[in-house]
C-alpha cells in the first residue's frame, strides 16, 4: 500500500535530485515528498545513499510505533537523530565534536 514519504537531500548531485523528481515533488529546494509504494521508497533511498558524496539526506516515513514514522538518515549533519526509549529524538552535535566511542 502507498504511502507519504518526505525525503530533504542537502547539497547533493544534480543527479540525484534529477531522479528523486521523478517519483516525488520537489516542493521546496532540496525538499521531496510523495505517495509511493514500500519497494520505491527502498529503492530511492538506496539511490540517495550511494551517491550523497559529501552531502546529507534525511527519509522520514509512516510506521506503526508511537510517533507514527520513522527516520533514516545519511551524510554527516549536525543534527542526529538518538533513540530514547523507543521516542526518536533529535541531538544537535557541536561543530568539531568527536562522539563518545561506547566501552
Amino acid at each position: 500500500m502507498p504511502s507519504m514519504i518526505v525525503i530533504s537531500a542537502t547539497a547533493v548531485p544534480d543527479h540525484l535530485r534529477g531522479a528523486l523528481t521523478r517519483w516525488l515533488l520537489e516542493v521546496t529546494p532540496e525538499l521531496y515528498v510523495g505517495t509511493v509504494s514500500a519497494r520505491v521508497r527502498d529503492e530511492l533511498w538506496t539511490a540517495v545513499t550511494a551517491c550523497t558524496a559529501d552531502g546529507a539526506a534525511v527519509l522520514a516515513y509512516p510506521t506503526a510505533n508511537e510517533q507514527g514514522f520513522t527516520l533514516r538518515t545519511v551524510g554527516s549533519r549536525r543534527r542526529v537523530p538518538k533513540d530514547f526509549d523507543g521516542l526518536t529524538l533529535m541531538a544537535f552535535e557541536r561543530q568539531g565534536q568527536e562522539t563518545a566511542k561506547p566501552l
